[in-house]
């Protein structure tokens, strides 16, 4: 089987693997039904179409879902991740066994067009802000058992990652603030017992709370829900002290209007938790 040239980076193998096993397991269960009815020997070809525009996402995962069902089904792709592409467009070719490729379609498809989704979305922000020094970051705010997958999708449309998880990164929140003793005294001993190389953030929600923390020595600032006129105001109160993150409410429409306040970083929720899937369709023809 042969397949597109991956820049899997932080994600491994192993990974793709075991989710792709869990979607197969919960779609076949105990025998898909509807396949048993076809030959057992029957071969066939079929092509994988994009019906719109879109930043393709998941190749990995389409491959290793006919690798574990019927390793000798052969994939061709035209495009790699992270390759844009318009409507109508062939993907990929695929060649094998037929009750195998007809089990596997709808797993593959929904890997596909789920991270092709993201990675898509990721892209038009992106390009938004094109030309301003901000960058698109991911969050947390993930389809659960995606994190890792939908965290490559965001880097395939040329976003870059938040923290993955709650152990690679501080990120110091309201209800953290409400549960300590003092803005100062928690970034202190944040700053303390964060491990090597691990970005201590602490996030506000107004103008006043980002100077306790700008005078508490914070290196990195989550302006949370901040107005365009606030973010204007935050980055001049700044004086390139601390590296500053906006986040709440932001979309297409201002975006750019965000990233021309002069933060440094634009964190959107959106990008994995509004998951639109891309039109993907998979068309067989007999050999």
């Amino acid at each position: 089987m042969t397949s597109a040239h991956n820049n899997l980076s932080s994600i491994s193998m192993h990974d793709i693997q075991h989710a792709v096993q869990k979607t197969l397991a919960e779609d076949i269960g105990s025998g898909d039904l509807t396949a048993s009815l076809i030959d057992a020997g029957r071969m066939v070809s079929a092509t994988v179409i994009s019906r719109q525009h879109a930043v393709v996402c998941g190749t990995a995962w389409f491959d290793q879902v006919f690798q574990q069902l019927d390793a000798k089904v052969v994939v061709d792709w035209e495009v790699g991740d992270g390759d844009s592409v318009d409507e109508d467009q062939a993907l990929c070719h695929l060649n094998g066994n037929a009750k195998a490729m007809l089990t596997g379609e709808r797993t593959a498809l929904n890997w596909l067009q789920t991270l092709s989704g993201t990675a898509t979305v990721t892209r038009s922000y992106v390009d938004r802000i094109a030309g301003t020094s901000a960058v698109i970051l991911d969050t947390r705010k993930t389809v659960p058992g995606l994190r890792l997958a939908q965290k490559y999708a965001v880097r395939c449309g040329g976003g870059h990652n938040h923290r993955v998880g709650l152990y690679d990164g501080i990120l110091i929140k309201e209800n953290h603030l409400r549960s300590s003793d003092s803005i100062s005294s928690v970034l202190a001993q944040a700053r303390q017992e964060a491990p090597e190389g691990i970005i201590v953030e602490i996030e506000v929600d107004t103008l006043e709370q980002l100077k306790q923390v700008l005078d508490a020595g914070a290196e990195r600032v989550l302006l949370d829900n901040f107005t365009i006129e606030e973010l204007h105001e935050a980055v001049s109160i700044n004086t390139w002290r601390a590296k500053l993150e906006a986040s709440g409410n932001i979309n297409l429409g201002n975006v750019r209007e965000v990233a021309e306040t002069g933060v440094d970083y634009i964190s959107i929720g959106a990008l994995t938790k509004h998951v639109r899937a891309i039109d993907l369709s998979l068309e067989f023809g007999q050999i």
